[in-house]
């Protein structure tokens, strides 16, 4: 089972993008609405991918990705966010995150991070 912690004020920005993820069987997902509700949720539980919009209740997508970091550094995480790809580089150079998202992102979006997060799990191959 893939755990995994969508972190988003607005659950309809992140809609088309969990519709695809909750197709999968191997997939147990939970909400948290604020930075701050996630990172008490990550204490408490073993999370594989943690999501996160680009603006939450408390702080910035970013910000709770530094946060996650500092907290558990082996939970993976994607980021939403408009920024264009140097300026999200430099803004999370150091964080290891797996991926940036674009606002609003779609099914093909979910399934290319869902198989990155597979070959990093070791449930696949390179390639498959």
């Amino acid at each position: 089972m893939i755990s995994l912690l969508m972190v988003c004020t607005k659950r309809e920005s992140l809609s088309d993008f969990v519709t695809a993820l909750e197709k999968y069987d191997d997939v147990d997902m939970s909400w948290a609405e604020s930075g701050s509700s996630a990172l008490e949720a990550v204490s408490g539980k073993a999370f594989d991918l943690a999501v996160t919009d680009e603006d939450l209740e408390d702080m910035t997508g970013i910000e709770f990705a530094q946060k996650l970091v500092t907290l558990n550094p082996l939970i993976n995480c994607a980021a939403v966010s408009g920024l264009a790809s140097d300026a999200f580089h430099e803004a999370t150079e150091g964080l290891g995150l797996l991926m940036q998202l674009p606002p609003c992102p779609d099914k093909a979006q979910a399934e290319k991070l869902f198989e990155l997060l597979k070959h990093i799990l070791g449930m696949t191959k390179p390639g498959n």
